[in-house]
């Protein structure tokens, strides 16, 4: 009875430890259940990106940044001025570098850098890569390599390279950081960023559970798409030849600066567009001052002075209230609204005409000829010929100028006549006389001649007509007077022999943008001129700021003209007249 009592005292034990094993499982179990349901119901996107993590391979795909070339006579490929080259980063990897003093005086040696700075990066603790110095070429790479550092290490990296230097810098821009994002910067390269850039690609494979790649079929790949290519309308040879002459020019006469512009009449096309002082966009990084990036020819706007008289002239002409021949009384002043303007030599000329108004550049016989078109037919030209709005030319940075001083009476009428008060670009003078130059219709001026795709397309860019600013008559009535002022009047030393050349000089003030007072020593020397008379090839612009040895434009920006033209006609050919 004893033992039958045991043995079932044994059994309920382990029925009771079985109960206890059965439920535990069955808890565990609900447990399990309950944490898949939470993955995989609840949880599921955010599981799913760790397993691709670690299961799939993304690599970005760079594409192949346009490139920028200058037209060149006798090829079809032309020039380049802004390609790609291969470089290299030299880095460090610190926990593996040996000689630390050593490496950096032979790397500061090289490179021109700041060793202390090149030993503290060597000594890092804890640090697996450390930038160095980027753009090393390979000659320099293998200098380093010759010393075999440890823990110093290369890798390829594209930059751009201009290899022309300093010639068109500023029409070209540059590639720079921005923050760490390298873009274009100004010029071409800022106003064309987005279609030089091109379109950066994207690919990403999956990896077995050692790491190999995989093929399957939802992989993705999306290529690069590679820059677009411009061919420029520059002409290299002209380029060179008239950024050289103004190089001369401006340390000749002790100037502060300076500007040509050189473009064909008939289209807007820009044949040659420097400024001196310029940078070589290789080395952008070591300029002293950052506002030589900026591009004179269509950044700087300021008063024009006797430049604009011609473009009042043909006003006042084309409304048919002067000829060429209309006289008046050159008093030497006028009087309008308690103010007294003067000629620029304070004399009186006498009897005058038109054509000796600008001749002699007479400030009162402007003011005459303004005040037969009338204030509000005035401000019209002047819009019409474009002042006070963008030319619309791809170049980033371009500013409008200020023509808002017009409609608010005679007086701003008055000084806007002859230059004063108003203030422009180099370009939009340029764009004016071609005017003249073009039958009196303004053309829109362009630097891009043909945009190259990366499928083989190419895109022409076409002349653009703007509007008929004047008639035809009056167009070639200027440009007859403004021969004379070359042959008879202040611009004899921009003259060519066996061509007619057609210009005007201004020697303008420059005004204190703080208090509007001009400064007493302070000259902007232009000349403005186009050849041959018949049927012009080309229009260029010399501009000279503020030199020091000479008081007038037919000094400075008239001769240079001269230099640069007589390269021009044996260049294109010209044929005499």
């Amino acid at each position: 009875m004893v033992y039958r009592n045991s043995v079932k005292k044994k059994e309920k034990i382990v029925f009771s430890r079985l109960t206890v094993l059965a439920l535990l499982i069955f808890f565990m179990a609900f447990l399990i259940i309950i944490k898949l349901v939470i993955m995989m119901v609840f949880n599921h996107d955010y599981y799913t990106a760790i397993a691709k993590d670690q299961q799939e391979f993304f690599s970005e795909l760079l594409p192949k940044r346009g490139e920028i070339y200058l037209k060149e006579q006798g090829t079809d490929e032309g020039s380049a001025l802004a390609i790609n080259r291969k470089y290299y980063l030299m880095y460090a990897v610190p926990a593996q570098v040996t000689k630390p003093k050593q490496a950096s005086e032979v790397i500061a040696q090289l490179f021109e850098v700041d060793q202390e700075k090149i030993f503290l990066q060597l000594i890092k603790e804890n640090d697996v890569y450390e930038p160095l110095v980027h753009k090393v070429d390979d000659d320099q790479m293998a200098e380093i390599e010759k010393y075999e550092f440890d823990g110093i290490r290369f890798s390829e990296e594209n930059w751009r390279y201009y290899p022309e230097n300093t010639l068109a810098s500023q029409v070209t821009g540059f590639v720079g950081y921005l923050g760490d994002e390298k873009i274009g910067r100004y010029g071409l390269e800022g106003y064309f960023e987005d279609e030089l850039a091109g379109q950066k690609g994207a690919t990403n494979f999956t990896r077995d559970a050692v790491g190999r790649l995989i093929p399957v079929a939802d992989s993705n790949y999306q290529p690069a798409e590679d820059g677009v290519d411009l061919i420029l309308t520059l002409d290299r040879s002209i380029q060179y030849v008239a950024c050289q002459a103004l190089e001369r020019a401006v340390l000749k006469h002790g100037a502060d600066s300076g500007t040509v512009i050189i473009m064909d009449p008939k289209t807007g096309a820009i044949m040659s567009m420097c400024n001196y002082p310029n940078f070589d966009p290789n080395n952008y990084s070591q300029v002293d001052d950052v506002n030589v990036f900026n591009n004179i020819a269509i950044f700087d706007d300021y008063e024009p002075g006797s430049i604009f008289k011609p473009i009042t002239m043909s006003m006042a002409i084309d409304l048919g209230r002067v000829t060429s021949e209309t006289t008046y009384e050159d008093t030497g002043e006028v009087k309008i609204a308690g103010f007294t303007i003067y000629n620029s030599d304070k004399e009186a000329h006498g009897i005058r005409t038109m054509t000796q108004v600008l001749e002699e550049s007479l400030n009162t016989g402007a003011i005459f000829a303004a005040q037969k078109v009338g204030n509000d037919l005035f401000e019209k030209y002047v819009e019409d010929y474009g002042f006070g709005k963008l030319t619309g030319i791809t170049l980033d940075t371009e500013v409008p100028g200020n023509i808002s001083s017009l409609g608010n009476g005679d007086v701003y009428t008055a000084t806007a006549s002859f230059g004063q008060g108003i203030t422009v670009t180099p370009l939009q003078m340029a764009t004016t006389f071609s005017v003249f130059a073009n039958g009196g219709k303004l053309m829109k001026p362009y630097i891009v001649d043909e945009k190259i795709y990366p499928d083989g397309t190419i895109k022409k860019i076409e002349p653009e007509i703007v509007r008929q600013v004047i008639s035809p008559k009056t167009a070639l009535t200027i440009s007859g007077m403004l021969a004379s002022v070359v042959k008879y009047g202040h611009a004899k030393t921009a003259a060519l022999a066996d061509y007619f050349v057609a210009g005007k000089t201004g020697t303008a003030q420059v005004a204190d943008k703080d208090t509007g007072q001009y400064y007493a020593n302070q000259f902007i020397h232009t000349f403005v001129g186009f050849t041959p008379l018949d049927d012009p090839k080309f229009v260029m612009l010399t501009k000279i700021d503020n030199p020091k040895d000479v008081t007038f434009a037919d000094s400075s920006a008239a001769p240079l003209f001269k230099e640069i033209a007589q390269f021009l006609v044996n260049y294109l050919q010209i044929p005499k007249e």
